[in-house]
């Protein structure tokens, strides 16, 4: 028809080839919304980086102070408070004086791993950790070595933890000396790391527990048990379980432990050997018999014939510090 231009089409839609986007660019818009998260990604790694570079600078003491002081005096952060948790034996003035930090210093500008090494040294703390808290709290966390027992070695006191490791030299006078006293005494080489394991024994039998003053080991091997009444008890080599259980029956049926006693001697199984306190010789005119060294007691099979001395071992413990 005159007057109207035929316009030539080629593939889908009506346009021609040159009209239509290349493979490139269509690639580019599909994977258009990936790039802000991975923008998003690379930014977070190289803040991460820049943390743990800084954060390996703070932890320097000797290459980085400059830079810490510096930092914490250029960010503007002061501490404003100090939290300790799990501190019951270690004085609190003692761990801040060991943390190096006040209230209005620079929350930055210590050294986290200075101060942690710092704390760990003092006598209760068995571990620390310090961490900051922004906008301004510096937290202590503290894992205590608790005094588990009291050894006495060649006329010194000082405290010991379960594992029998010393825990502190001081406060055996001090204002904690009362509570010190409540603790377990045991005395001797070897005392202490065999402590726990007499200790955990005692504790299945109160009775026997309430009448023990010490415990004195023998030769690395073996304990006596000095009793209130002054007795001593002789436990067999790794047997003390059933031979404090074996004590405990005694008590309930002869009340073995308030008796007048030098010794009760409980390291043969199938026999008990008790050693009577001496007693004044008795008016010839009055008793009409010569005294006995030992006195007959029900069930115990000791008599006269029984052995008049039995010899103690071990050295005897002496009073706790005042």
């Amino acid at each position: 028809m005159p007057g109207v231009r035929r316009i030539r089409t080629s593939g889908y839609g009506g346009a021609s080839a040159m009209d239509r986007p290349s493979r490139l660019l269509i690639f580019a818009r599909r994977q258009r919304r990936l790039v802000k998260p991975a923008l998003a990604g690379i930014v977070l790694m190289a803040a991460g980086g820049f943390a743990l570079h800084v954060d390996h600078a703070m932890r320097s003491e000797q290459s980085f102070a400059p830079m810490r002081a510096e930092l914490g005096r250029v960010s503007g952060l002061p501490v404003v408070e100090i939290i300790v948790q799990g501190r019951n034996m270690q004085p609190e003035a003692s761990v801040l004086e060991a943390l190096g930090v006040t209230r209005g210093d620079p929350l930055l500008g210590f050294s986290i791993e200075q101060a942690r090494r710092r704390i760990d040294r003092l006598a209760f703390v068995e571990h620390a950790t310090v961490e900051r808290r922004l906008p301004g709290t510096v937290l202590v966390r503290l894992t205590e070595r608790r005094p588990f027992a009291v050894w006495q070695n060649q006329g010194r006191f000082v405290l010991i933890d379960r594992n029998g490791q010393v825990v502190a030299q001081q406060g055996m006078n001090g204002k904690d000396a009362e509570a010190f006293a409540q603790l377990p005494l045991v005395v001797g080489a070897g005392a202490p790391a065999a402590a726990a394991a007499l200790v955990d024994a005692l504790d299945t039998q109160p009775t026997v527990r309430s009448q023990v003053v010490a415990a004195v080991r023998v030769g690395q091997r073996r304990w006596n048990l000095t009793l209130r009444s002054g007795a001593d008890v002789l436990l067999p080599e790794g047997e003390e379980v059933p031979a404090l259980a074996r004590l405990a029956q005694l008590e309930d049926h002869m009340q073995l432990l308030e008796r007048p006693l030098v010794n009760i001697d409980l390291r043969l199984p199938d026999r008990l050997q008790l050693r009577m306190r001496p007693q004044p010789a008795p008016d010839a005119a009055d008793s009409g018999r010569p005294p006995l060294d030992h006195e007959q007691l029900p069930g115990s099979g000791v008599g006269k014939d029984s052995p008049s001395h039995i010899a103690p071992e071990g050295s005897a413990p002496t009073r706790r510090p005042a």
